[in-house]
């Protein structure tokens, strides 16, 4: 049985004995009460992680479960060898959903799908930490961390947007590279290592009451939030992406 496996098992049954699940599925006791008694409460027990450690993990996963497994699965693994439990029977295989922003539909790229679950697992302030990874998955030349055993020296660009669609395309028009060529493949793996890494040195900022965010939204967004955001002239959408990178003003609604 792989690891996997072993996992969903016992997270969903409250632990695997000798082949026998656990009282919430045989009735020995109240479902309700089992499954409240066995489920931890957020946030999760953290302990700072080296973020080379990480990335260099972070690079090798994606090779076996793709990008959102490739930075969930390396933060819960490393966390189940220096914490434990809840992250030794976490089942990280229900990540690989996230592969190509959501089984191959190009949203959310699954890199930052993977750190902000991690983040939201273990941080008490989630929402600054994921807006700061998101921040700086949008404005860095991306990949920014080259594993050891990087499989190709590859160029970085800039995708000005978190989706999986946007981000490729860029690195593709920067690259020369085609979007299902195995370059393009070790350069998500590459950038899953680096986003990996920079969710780790955040939560390691948060650990020790150092963090302080450095990537804020986009001066751009910022100026079309002004009319398109809550209590604007038009208050006609939301979010924090940079605007720009795909709406001009004849889709925005300007005149």
């Amino acid at each position: 049985m792989d690891k996997d496996r072993r996992r969903t098992l016992a997270f969903l049954g409250g632990g695997v004995a000798a082949g026998v699940i656990g009282p919430a599925f045989l009735g020995c006791a109240p479902a309700d009460d089992v499954a409240d008694a066995a489920r931890p409460n957020l946030p999760f027990p953290y302990a700072k992680l080296d973020p080379d450690r990480i990335g260099e993990a972070g690079y090798k996963n994606f090779y076996v479960g793709d990008c959102m497994y490739g930075v969930l699965a390396t933060i819960v693994d490393a966390l189940a060898e220096e914490v434990g439990e809840p992250f030794a029977s976490f089942p990280t295989d229900v990540t690989r959903y996230g592969a190509g922003g959501v089984v191959g539909w190009g949203t959310l790229c699954g890199a930052a799908n993977g750190a902000a679950m991690a983040i939201y697992m273990v941080s008490r302030d989630p929402a600054r930490a994921i807006n700061e990874v998101y921040g700086f998955y949008e404005s860095e030349a991306l990949p920014n961390f080259i594993p050891s055993d990087a499989r190709f020296q590859l160029p970085s660009s800039v995708s000005h947007s978190t989706l999986c669609h946007v981000s490729i395309s860029k690195w593709c028009d920067a690259s020369g590279h085609k979007s299902y060529s195995p370059e393009r493949a070790d350069r998500c793996a590459q950038l899953v290592g680096s986003v990996a890494r920079y969710t780790v040195e955040v939560l390691n900022a948060q650990f020790d009451s150092v963090f302080q965010p450095v990537h804020p939204i986009s001066a751009a967004a910022a100026a079309c939030r002004g009319c398109h955001d809550r209590g604007g002239v038009l208050e006609n959408s939301l979010g924090m992406m940079d605007c720009t990178t795909c709406h001009t003003n004849q889709t925005s609604g300007h005149p």
